[in-house]
């Protein structure tokens, strides 16, 4: 099985648990060559999904020389760091991990340098592990009461994001992807969830996620870095 019928296969089954037929499934490609990314492509994968920005702009920057008419959307998955906005702009479609306030900010005053749109995910860290990247739960709502002072046509607000617990046990799995659907219905209802990878993504699904992200399962072992 090739990698575009690893992905098709995942995202068919996707859509079957889930009941959603705009499911948007990422295949993620970090660590794995840009000759996988375009032999995705080949076989109609448009999402692809990276997590530091250096290695994604590499793969970009090929991809630009080789198909310069064609669209396909990238995503940053990482951690967004203020150091590296501008380099989101122009080059990746989306970001899902903007973590706090401060982040959103600056985020905004580039976006109003820029003549390129980006869409935005607010990262929500519900588990409280120290290791994960997030705002917390009290300032959510904060923080989406005065969302349009962070949303232009250059700067669009998604919806949100988070992660399972790093122990990946799936009764807390399932409470923290409920916890953030119920926070998306009551404060920014018809916004999409970015939550789910390898080895949740399922449980995901069933909570109410309209992207997972995927990586091993379609690309393989991870073979450099």
């Amino acid at each position: 099985m090739n990698l575009s019928e690893r992905y098709f296969r995942i995202r068919d089954e996707a859509i079957a648990i889930s009941g959603n037929p705009n499911l948007c499934l990422i295949a993620v490609s970090k660590r794995h060559p840009y000759s996988s990314l375009r032999d995705a492509f080949m076989g109609g994968v448009l999402d692809f999904g990276e997590n530091q920005i250096s290695e994604g702009l590499g793969k970009i920057q090929e991809w630009k020389a080789e198909f310069p008419e064609r669209n396909i959307y990238f995503h940053h998955i990482g951690p967004v760091q203020t150091g590296s906005l501008r380099k989101l702009f122009g080059n990746f479609q989306f970001t899902h991990g903007v973590g706090s306030l401060n982040t959103l900010k600056e985020l905004k005053k580039r976006s109003d340098k820029e003549v390129s749109s980006l869409k935005y995910f607010l990262q929500v860290n519900l588990t409280l592990e120290d290791s994960k990247n997030g705002i917390l739960e009290e300032e959510v709502t904060q923080i989406l009461g005065s969302i349009q002072d962070y949303s232009s046509d250059r700067l669009i607000f998604a919806g949100l994001m988070t992660m399972g617990p790093t122990d990946e046990d799936p009764i807390k799995t399932r409470e923290v992807f409920k916890k953030l659907r119920l926070i998306r219905d009551d404060l920014c209802p018809g916004k999409s969830l970015s939550m789910g990878m390898s080895g949740d993504y399922k449980i995901a699904l069933e909570e109410g996620s309209d992207i997972i992200r995927i990586g091993t399962a379609i690309f393989g072992e991870r073979n450099y870095g």
